[in-house]
């Protein structure tokens, strides 16, 4: 049985990758979180700051694993550029010292969605906001200190065994606890994290390095997008607002679809789109 660490595992994608590799029966799982969580049996449960390098370097030596899912990041906080840029420098450097494997996860959100058509694992990051500059940078950190390590660029995710925060999103508004227009002009493509987490698990045992691509097959607007979650909930998708990402005044990534063609032929995974996934009820 191997040993796989899983930073982030009280997340919404660590979680599932937590559920997924323990119901495999194939590792022996260790996950990490910032601050309190209820963890899940059959989990080893680890508190660590990925701020804090030593305590990286020892957790990752300690640990021994021979897979290291890297997922903890921070959208929006005073420290996120020290924990989602420089924390997965921390485990990249940690994981090449070990020689342990490691598969750090991105965003789409790296992009500045100036293009039309999709964005290929050859396209440059380009971000605009915060968040992004902070993934960027956490891409460049870990591509310098280990160069092994697999990158995997991903989208929206949604679909578990709770609402996502997209899904909350969705549901607050028609409950007018939210006032909130769904954008008819960012596109994205969003990924069930179920399949998102097997196909990191399949990824785990393999080689692959470099940059990789891993979303659902369906490109659709927030607004679309949110329409499916709607309908899926039994909801009145009629209910929602719709609006110009274009015309809001903000400065925000438009058009970040991913090109998952080489996933695709790589997995034996299904990366299902959100038009499947979340088909009328």
């Amino acid at each position: 049985m191997q040993k796989l660490l899983i930073t982030g595992g009280s997340g919404y994608l660590g979680g599932e990758l937590v559920r997924h590799a323990l119901a495999t029966g194939q590792w022996d799982v260790t996950a990490t979180y910032a601050n309190n969580w209820a963890s899940i049996d059959g989990a080893h449960v680890v508190q660590l700051d990925v701020r804090d390098q030593q305590s990286v370097s020892m957790l990752i030596h300690a640990a021994a694993p021979d897979v290291i899912l890297h997922t903890a990041y921070v959208q929006h906080n005073p420290d996120l550029w020290a924990i989602t840029a420089e924390g997965a420098g921390h485990v990249a450097h940690a994981a090449r010292e070990l020689g342990a494997r490691l598969i750090h996860l991105s965003s789409d959100a790296l992009f500045d969605g100036e293009r039309q058509g999709f964005y290929t694992e050859n396209d440059p990051p380009s971000p605009i906001t915060p968040y992004g500059e902070a993934k960027a940078g956490a891409e460049r950190l870990v591509a310098e200190r280990y160069p092994a390590a697999l990158i995997v660029r991903t989208s929206l995710i949604y679909g578990g065994t709770t609402p996502s925060p997209h899904e909350q999103l969705v549901l607050r508004a028609l409950n007018a606890d939210t006032e909130i227009a769904f954008f008819t002009d960012e596109l994205r493509s969003p990924v069930q994290v179920g399949d998102l987490a097997s196909a990191l698990l399949e990824l785990a045992s393999t080689n692959l390095g470099g940059v990789l691509h891993v979303a659902g097959a369906d490109v659709v607007s927030r607004y679309e997008f949110a329409c499916l979650i709607a309908r899926h909930a039994g909801e009145q998708a009629e209910r929602l607002r719709s609006g110009s990402s274009a015309l809001s005044g903000a400065r925000r990534p438009r058009n970040v679809a991913l090109d998952i063609t080489r996933a695709q032929a790589l997995l034996t995974t299904r990366l299902r789109g959100a038009r499947t996934v979340l088909k009328d009820v």
